[in-house]
């Protein structure tokens, strides 16, 4: 590996492990498990307490905001210019899921509860056949996807239609849809993705990993799906009607550490992947070629986070240690 992008790296001091990353409109932002949100600007960090005496989470950066929300039940908006708003508080109840997007649509879940806040504040709710572990906002309408056990729901919060149920043994733990709203896929307990095609609730099963898959990001296509969870990021093809069936999936950047996050660009078919070690590369679909963002520091901890801005020249990244980084791509 001869190419590197290592001097381009601003490093950060995050101070607690990073729960997620993300840009505030141009404002890299960190959520930090012990409840602060940091704006990482690098020459004028702000440190926000979100959750003052509590940690976060799940965490999702929208549009200027960043949706959080902790084991002390609160679900709160922290904004680019350092602003807080609570959205909700389940009264001490543990956020175990969350989801947003751009234009103000916010979902979360507690236990069985799922909840949807439409832009206009409107709160509707579901309650799932079990626990939810992960939600997802539907590419079209305002439709949201639910993980939980033996399956997954797309739920139509402003709609006379039932919940549409996906069904397949199991532990649910995550949940995507592909930029074209195709196919759903999920991650699970038993080590395995999942995944259906929407259309027709078509079932694709992608086993054969060595650790749980907490980590998804669709390239900006959707014809590719990459996935932590082994020795090396593994890209499942999504291009064709049936999907991965009965294809293999690329590997990329295989190394003798587990990948723990992935984060396509926004823009190009790269993936930046962090592995538990603390190691950074960014890996080109469908060639391999592979460029160095960060190399592995001596007792480095897992990389946790991972978020591209919108225009794909600026990749933030933190660790479980609290170390952080911003790297900015040459013109």
């Amino acid at each position: 590996m001869s190419a590197s992008l290592t001097a381009q790296v601003t490093p950060l001091d995050a101070g607690a492990p990073v729960a997620a990353a993300g840009f505030l409109g141009q404002v890299p932002a960190l959520a930090l498990e012990d409840g602060t949100v940091l704006l990482a600007t690098p020459e004028a960090e702000q440190r926000i307490a979100a959750h003052p005496d509590a940690s976060i989470l799940v965490a999702v950066a929208t549009g200027n905001n960043f949706i959080t929300g902790g084991d002390d039940g609160r679900v709160v908006a922290t904004s680019q210019d350092g602003g807080v708003q609570e959205i909700a508080d389940e009264k001490g109840k543990w956020i175990d899921a969350i989801a947003a997007r751009d234009d103000g649509s916010i979902a979360w879940s507690s236990g069985k509860n799922v909840r949807s806040r439409d832009p206009a504040g409107g709160i509707k709710t579901f309650i799932a056949p079990s626990s939810v572990r992960g939600l997802a906002f539907m590419p079209k309408g305002y439709r949201i996807g639910i993980a939980h056990y033996d399956g997954a729901t797309v739920w139509f919060p402003n709609a006379a239609a039932p919940p549409d149920l996906f069904q397949w043994k199991g532990s649910h733990l995550s949940i995507t849809a592909s930029p074209n709203g195709r196919f759903l896929a999920t991650s699970m307990q038993e080590n395995a993705l999942h995944g259906w095609r929407v259309a027709d609730k078509k079932d694709m099963r992608m086993s054969g990993y060595p650790a749980k898959t907490r980590s998804l990001s669709w390239s900006f296509d959707g014809h590719w799906l990459a996935t932590s969870g082994a020795d090396a990021a593994i890209i499942w093809p999504f291009k064709d009607k049936d999907g991965p069936i009965n294809k293999a999936p690329l590997e990329c950047g295989v190394r003798g550490a587990k990948v723990t996050c992935v984060a396509f660009h926004p823009k190009s078919l790269v993936v930046a992947q962090g592995y538990e070690d603390g190691l950074l590369l960014l890996c080109r679909i469908p060639d391999g070629a592979e460029i160095l963002v960060r190399a592995a520091p001596e007792g480095g901890r897992p990389i946790s986070a991972l978020a591209w801005d919108d225009t794909g020249r600026r990749l933030l990244f933190g660790a479980a240690d609290g170390t952080a980084g911003l790297l900015d791509m040459p013109a």
